[in-house]
């Protein structure tokens, strides 16, 4: 039977019997089955649209064709490692470069946002002659056995932390420590960075980097307090690290103001090291690390040569290369803008009228909503978030969960989301939490 004509059921019997259970899907009770996607939307097995809200490997829209053409293209002339001279790959690195702080000038390319932070462990390491790395609290940085051990999100139901590894709090101003109502939330959060650091030293410990997701994702969809990396950074610097900025799921305009996240945090903040995975390629695997020449110079002293296989391939950087063009040429950084304030507008909206919202924040299209069960003491609203995400899924609307509670939903969509999908997801929000004040009333916020 060809897989296209096979039912939902046939395939979820053969993938439990041939997937490990460890591979999850969505919506494990009921799955939807896709088979086609474009622009901002998916398709299932019977023709059924859905609104994609959390997708951000689809950078500039599922299946764009300037994309898929760029890759067709190169694939039928050639494809084959980076050993051989080619002009894609410095066309390419060009092109970032333009992108960047002029001090981030060298670039390697990889196949994943996991190998990009992995390499970057290895040159701060390199760099620094240290070991030890600073974390935030709920980090998730990869699924290689080295980026496991610097990710709380992980090790904390696996092989705990090691000693290597010094977690600091998650700069929440909604649920952490510090909170909207503190004078200066960044420079508290940083001097919780700097108490990190002074225990490590005090152990003997010598911090080779400090890794965070420019917005952390995981963590809750979290836009730390302005001006808390350059503090951090001071910090990290003085006990001779490096920043290293983590741009996997944030970058390439998402957060809508500026290109790179890290951005977001002032003209006087620029990182040691960035990693970029996921929307670089639009779902082709690619991936890059930026850095400096100094610590490029000190990787490359060792002798030891750096190469990957398909990274930095003829066709990956055609791909890459295409994606750029994409977003200069239909303006998706400020359409990401645009569509980013419009629908944080309406979600405030939501949150006046509906109690259960407790947080709306983010930066252009990188947005959480909060699900609060008691608004004094914001306790997570997770099997309401679990529902409504369920719901939303009946009316064909794709959009899930994250944070420590389970209980923000992400809003990560496609760039070319439009102000139409704005308004239709949020109002078939405002009815399901309606529906749920109405009828299932199972915390102090929904029973009004």
């Amino acid at each position: 039977m060809a897989a296209d004509r096979r039912s939902k059921a046939d395939t979820l019997a053969l993938r439990q019997r041939l997937l490990s259970s460890s591979c999850r899907l969505f919506f494990p009770e009921d799955p939807v089955k896709i088979v086609r996607g474009q622009g901002q939307y998916l398709y299932d097995e019977h023709g059924a649209e859905y609104i994609d809200c959390v997708n951000n490997v689809a950078h500039v829209g599922h299946c764009h064709p300037v994309v898929v053409q760029a890759a067709h293209e190169q694939n039928q002339v050639l494809n084959t490692n980076s050993r051989y001279l080619h002009d894609n790959i410095v066309d390419y690195a060009q092109r970032l470069s333009e992108t960047l702080p002029e001090k981030l000038c060298v670039f390697y390319f990889l196949n994943s946002g996991s190998e990009a932070n992995d390499l970057a462990l290895r040159l701060a390491r390199q760099y620094t002659g240290h070991q030890d790395v600073v974390v935030l609290d709920h980090a998730y940085h990869g699924h290689l056995s080295s980026l496991i051990d610097i990710s709380p999100y992980k090790f904390r139901d696996l092989d705990g932390q090691k000693e290597w590894v010094h977690v600091a709090p998650l700069p929440d101003i909604y649920r952490g420590c510090y909170r909207e109502d503190h004078p200066n939330p960044a420079e508290a959060y940083a001097n919780e960075v700097k108490r990190v650091v002074s225990s490590a030293q005090e152990k003997g410990r010598k911090i080779a980097a400090f890794f965070a997701e420019s917005l952390p994702s995981v963590g809750g969809q979290i836009v730390p307090p302005v001006g808390y990396f350059a503090r951090v950074a001071e910090h990290i610097h003085r006990a001779g690290g490096v920043f290293v900025a983590d741009e996997i799921q944030v970058g390439f305009g998402r957060v809508g103001k500026y290109f790179w996240a890290f951005q977001l945090q002032g003209d006087d903040f620029i990182p040691d090291i960035v990693t970029m995975g996921k929307s670089i390629g639009n779902g082709h695997p690619v991936a890059c690390v930026a850095t400096t020449q100094a610590v490029s110079r000190a990787f490359e002293a060792t002798g030891v040569e750096y190469f990957n296989t398909f990274g930095g391939s003829p066709v990956s950087c055609a791909v890459g290369l295409a994606v750029l063009d994409v977003l200069e040429k239909q303006q998706l950084q400020a359409h990401a803008a645009c569509v980013g304030s419009f629908l944080m507008e309406l979600l405030r909206q939501q949150k006046a009228k509906h109690p259960i919202i407790g947080d709306v924040r983010g930066s252009g299209l990188f947005i959480g909503v909060d699900l609060i069960r008691h608004k004094a003491m914001r306790t997570p609203a997770t099997e309401e978030a679990e529902y409504l995400v369920s719901r939303l899924k009946e009316n064909y609307i794709l959009l899930s969960t994250d944070g420590p509670g389970r209980n923000v939903l992400k809003f990560k969509p496609p760039m070319c989301f439009s102000l139409d999908n704005a308004r239709y997801v949020v109002a078939k929000l405002d009815a399901i939490l309606t529906d749920m004040e109405e009828k299932v009333r199972s915390c102090e916020t929904l029973k009004l």
